[in-house]
């Protein structure tokens, strides 16, 4: 640096040292916009933009800033613009000064981050990507969807842009309660139907609920959703892991738990595949009965059976007994958050006004617009292609699991958006064959990572591992598979 870019003292004058088409950014050019603005205003947006300018750290602490006299002849504008702005920021901590020391970028701002960050769940960016829990979303149906928003912008009242009531539109509930009653079964009242942020939200709802009448503990499929022990510990309640067989949640560890409210995925249990059987659903609400219980049944992808009809819903066999939660996220997208939720006639005052308190109701235009979108036959023309899609897709992978890994077991009833595939002894221990795929880019979970005992198993020697398949192509699923078995070559 030469003498010319110091001042007395030493230190750098950003008007020498940070002249146009140097590095760095002298103060006028920061403010050139700013000093173009309209007279009446000019002053306001030479504050705002070196305010600016020292928030994100383009003028850094310590840096000194031109005299008034020489800034406002760089700017163009009159010294006492320039006189005020300094004594505002300084006011305000932006900046110090002193007699006859000039002004300087004061030291108590702290510089903001450069940009927000993105905490949402994101794919691992593997080679071949197995793991479960995702629909294909390019088959959102966006078409359809600006469609039927374009309608809706076009006949929507204006009385309905108000607060909504917290249970949803009555529109949507009774476009939710005929379908519901028609594809799932359910005894659907439009009067007891909550629209809700997804399944998840109507967990928290439930648990809150449960909480005010008492109950500390809630029982849980094991293995089950990892996700449930969070939702309901928000809300004061425990989770009980308990045991399942073939046929589903077994009912005497279920008794002898003590807990009055289970949660279940009877249709197609999650992460085994299983769909509860005749027996098991009568036994299950014998118990609630007993109790004077509630089953929570999370209806999470009852409509994707490929095999045959999908199963009735549980709630059908007992309204009074079990509360039914189902959402969009696997039909459309996880990021509508949008699902509903109906209750027993017992908890229904007390869930409504749990929902009004935590966000005073569902946004109007997105139920709207799903209400349109039901009634007018676009969710289930939805419904029909992502069955054709994912059916392909569950063979494509039935079939590479078979040539590539001889003698692999796919369990599980032929629905959903995932497979368990147990793999033969020669391919373990799992520990072992987890991390030589990895090491090859392929992701991939393991029946043990759904398990509350995981420690117990994951040393264990057999390889059963869940494997999700509806966000892939077939020419992707076996792709994936190839890697898969050339990385665990015994």
């Amino acid at each position: 640096m030469t003498s010319s870019e110091t001042n007395r003292d030493g230190t750098a004058d950003p008007r020498r040292s940070a002249q146009p088409g140097r590095a760095g950014s002298p103060a006028w050019e920061l403010l050139l916009p700013a000093a173009s603005a309209p007279a009446r205003t000019r002053g306001r947006s030479l504050q705002a933009a070196l305010r600016e300018a020292v928030r994100t750290g383009r003028l850094a602490p310590g840096t000194r800033l031109p005299s008034s006299r020489d800034l406002a002849a760089d700017l163009g504008v009159s010294r006492g613009l320039i006189t005020e702005a300094y004594e505002q920021l300084t006011a305000e901590g932006y900046l110090r000064s002193g007699r006859g020391a000039g002004t300087w970028v004061g030291g108590a701002v702290r510089a903001a981050p450069p940009r927000a960050r993105d905490l949402a769940p994101r794919s691992p960016g593997a080679r071949a990507d197995f793991v479960p829990g995702t629909p294909d979303l390019s088959l959102f149906p966006r078409a359809a969807w600006a469609a039927a928003q374009r309608a809706v912008l076009a006949e929507l009242p204006h009385q309905d842009l108000g607060y909504p009531d917290p249970r949803g539109l009555p529109q949507l509930r009774t476009a939710l309660a005929e379908l519901l009653a028609r594809r799932r079964g359910v005894v659907a009242d439009p009067e007891r139907i909550v629209v809700v942020s997804g399944v998840a939200q109507a967990s928290t709802l439930l648990g809150f609920a449960l909480h005010a009448r008492g109950l500390r503990t809630v029982g849980v499929e094991d293995p089950g959703s990892p996700q449930h022990d969070a939702l309901y510990a928000s809300a004061g309640v425990t989770t009980v892991p308990l045991p399942l067989d073939g046929e589903g949640i077994v009912v005497g560890p279920l008794r002898d738990s003590g807990v009055r409210a289970v949660v279940t995925t009877p249709s197609h249990q999650f992460p085994t595949g299983i769909a509860y059987s005749a027996r098991r659903r009568t036994e299950l609400l014998d118990w609630a009965r007993s109790v004077d219980g509630l089953v929570l049944e999370d209806d999470y992808d009852g409509d994707f059976r490929y095999d045959r009809a999908p199963v009735g819903a549980l709630q059908g066999l007992d309204p009074e007994h079990v509360a039914y939660t189902g959402s969009v996220s696997k039909s459309l997208a996880p990021g509508l958050r949008l699902g509903w939720l109906l209750v027993p006639q017992a908890l229904a005052d007390e869930v409504v006004e749990r929902k009004r308190t935590m966000d005073l109701g569902h946004p109007t235009l997105d139920q709207a617009l799903f209400a349109r979108f039901v009634e007018h036959g676009d969710y289930d023309r939805q419904l029909r292609r992502c069955q054709r899609a994912y059916r392909e897709r569950r063979d494509a992978l039935v079939a590479a699991l078979r040539e590539h890994f001889p003698g692999a077991e796919v369990a599980g009833i032929a629905a959903g958006l995932h497979v368990i595939a147990a793999l033969p002894h020669r391919y373990g221990p799992q520990q072992s064959f987890l991390a030589r795929v990895a090491a090859a880019g392929v992701a991939v979970r393991p029946l043990t990572d759904y398990t509350h005992a995981r420690a117990e198993h994951e040393g264990g020697g057999d390889v059963r591992l869940v494997l999700g398949y509806a966000h892939l192509s077939p020419a992707r699923i076996r792709a994936g598979v190839r890697l898969m078995a050339q990385a665990a070559g015994v």
